[in-house]
């Protein structure tokens, strides 16, 4: 197919103009997380522990709602491509309801998670504290995830910057929080890793009041008349219609996030130092994985809105060209992580064996920078075709069927080799997403030889 290169400067700098706030908003996301784990770590391992078996039970579960919501996106993004504005509001107001079904059975999960840490024997150190850390998390679910409903609202219009905005502040509220619940200050009690639950949840509430302001005083957006009603009845044909393009990304989500989760509470009976060392190369990898996310993000908006203005073959070309620029991002990511493998462990440990093990499993994760940048912009760009089952069907082969189970055989057991503890869930990580890269990019080129018009007469049936 023709690349149109003379287009790709021009396309490269939508993509970057667009993936640019969506990459500071997700940095400062994982920001409150890399804040939990190195104020955490001042108190102990184990309160480190704590937070990486606790989140390794919630993040699953939360994204799988989030994949739900991100349904959002390509579909203002399409009706915004396409002059049907007026359509928008009903979209979100069916996305609270959608909130409202998925918090119930999340809460119920958490609140129980003690039944789960017991069936993967995870040491009492830790234990109990990450069972009181997903408590306090509770309190600060609903409104994160009516947050990422009007978030995805914002990202649907291109318009990714409130959402920034408001996550940086949410950061800076999230540090001084931190403080005064982890080390008890100001008369509140020292509750460790606890305490970053404390502090996540009060963030949480803060940043839904701010995007709500933001979504109802901001003048361009004052056509789609989002206040107009704040609650309207549950519609089954649009709620269908979004489950049914949510689900597979939600699951999706669910299934790639499991692998990385699972890991934890997998490695959790080899004691503290090698689930701290496993954390910090997770931490590491999830804030250089910021840029292909955004540019996923950005890929997402930009061919859903190309794809509703009826130009399928520019959608075509602005794939490959957010595909090259991302990988060539990722190249160079994988060097910094390579030259500085040595150094970044003790931004979050001190102790020398943990140091020594995250040292050695961060040149896998500078490895796969590569397969996952571009796993990650496929997936992006089948969501703005709005085809997002294929999505579900290679996550589950390649982090369920083969990740998972490999992982845990290579780091657990000698049937294949020596057990390799940590390594052996990076090796795979490495397999697998290459693996899923090759497969979605397979499925992106599906779609694409769709004729032009079948492909936008089917676009339109799921607005």
């Amino acid at each position: 197919m023709n690349l149109q290169w003379q287009h790709y400067p021009e396309n490269t700098k939508r993509l970057f103009k667009l993936s640019l706030p969506i990459f500071i908003s997700q940095l400062a996301v994982s920001g409150m997380g890399l804040a939990d784990i190195i104020m955490a770590g001042l108190v102990s391992d184990a309160d480190v522990s704590a937070i990486a078996v606790a989140n390794s039970i919630y993040l699953p579960l939360f994204l799988f709602v989030l994949g739900i919501l991100n349904a959002i996106t390509p579909t203002v993004s399409y009706l915004n491509g396409s002059n049907q504005r007026h359509l928008i509001a009903h979209q979100i107001r069916q996305g609270g309801w959608i909130v409202a079904m998925l918090c119930t059975p999340l809460i119920l999960v958490l609140l129980n998670s003690g039944l789960i840490l017991d069936a993967m024997q995870t040491p009492a150190e830790f234990s109990q504290k990450a069972q009181d850390y997903l408590l306090a998390i509770v309190f600060g679910i609903v409104p994160a995830l009516l947050a990422i409903n009007l978030r995805a609202f914002n990202d649907g219009l291109s318009n990714p910057k409130p959402a920034m905005v408001i996550t940086f502040i949410g950061l800076l509220f999230n540090i001084p929080l931190n403080y005064i619940f982890i080390f008890g200050h100001f008369g509140a009690p020292a509750l460790g890793a606890v305490g970053c639950g404390v502090a996540t949840a009060i963030v949480n509430w803060a940043m839904l009041f701010m995007l709500i302001h933001y979504s109802k005083t901001n003048s361009s957006q004052k056509d789609i008349k989002l206040f107009e009603k704040w609650i309207e009845a549950p519609n089954k044909a649009t709620l269908v219609k979004l489950f049914k393009l949510g689900l597979p990304i939600g699951f999706a989500m669910f299934t790639e996030i499991m692998m990385f989760s699972a890991s934890s509470l997998i490695l959790s009976p080899l004691g503290a130092q090698v689930v701290a060392s496993h954390q910090v190369t997770l931490q590491t990898s999830s804030i250089f994985f910021m840029v292909p996310l955004a540019f996923s993000i950005a890929a997402t908006i930009v061919v859903g809105q190309t794809l509703g203005q009826g130009d399928v073959e520019k959608a075509k070309y602005l794939s490959f060209h957010a595909i090259i620029t991302c990988t060539a991002i990722a190249l160079a990511m994988g060097v910094v992580i390579l030259l500085f493998k040595d150094l970044i462990p003790h931004i979050f440990t001190s102790d020398p064996t943990s140091v020594a093990i995250a040292s050695s499993l961060l040149i896998f994760a500078a490895i796969y920078q590569i397969p996952d940048a571009i796993q990650a912009v496929c997936n992006g760009i089948l969501r703005g075709y709005k085809h997002t089952k294929p999505v579900l069907y290679t996550t589950m082969f390649c982090y369920w069927v083969v990740g998972l189970p490999l992982a845990t055989i290579l780091s657990r057991t000698d049937w294949i080799v020596k057990p390799m503890a940590a390594m052996g869930f990076w090796l795979v990580f490495c397999i697998s997403l290459s693996i899923a890269a090759a497969l979605l990019f397979y499925n992106m080129r599906r779609i694409q030889s769709v004729p032009a018009q079948d492909l936008l007469t089917r676009l339109d049936s799921i607005k």
